[in-house]
């Protein structure tokens, strides 16, 4: 399961970006994952989940935005929403295409709570 390591990767850039202190006012972390990325989202919240659990970040939130495939035609010029993985122009039929979203694994935000001091 692979998703483990990368829920310790997106552990691992919160950890790089937000101070120490402020690890405890973490909300929610926003991913965008495409749908060629090889990633179970329901796998990837699991994990999230379970190596913050008891820690300063125990409530934080993963939020998970599905990017689709999408290509673009070199030869017409237009863009397709596939079948994950299908290159072909779905308007022409050209091969001569590239993917231009459905591949991405990119934390987006990371939210933190304002501290009321009083």
């Amino acid at each position: 399961m692979h998703e483990l390591s990368i829920a310790q990767d997106i552990l691992s850039i919160i950890k790089q970006n937000v101070p120490h202190e402020e690890l405890k006012n973490i909300q929610s972390v926003n991913v965008k994952i495409g749908d060629m990325a090889g990633v179970v989202p329901d796998s990837l919240e699991f994990c999230f989940q379970a190596i913050i659990s008891g820690t300063e970040m125990g409530d934080a939130r993963l939020i998970i935005e599905k990017v689709p495939f999408v290509i673009e035609c070199n030869s017409c010029g237009k863009t397709s929403s596939n079948e994950i993985g299908i290159r072909i122009c779905s308007h022409c039929s050209s091969s001569d295409t590239n993917v231009i979203s459905g591949i991405e694994m990119q934390v987006v935000d990371i939210e933190l709570s304002e501290e009321v001091t009083k």
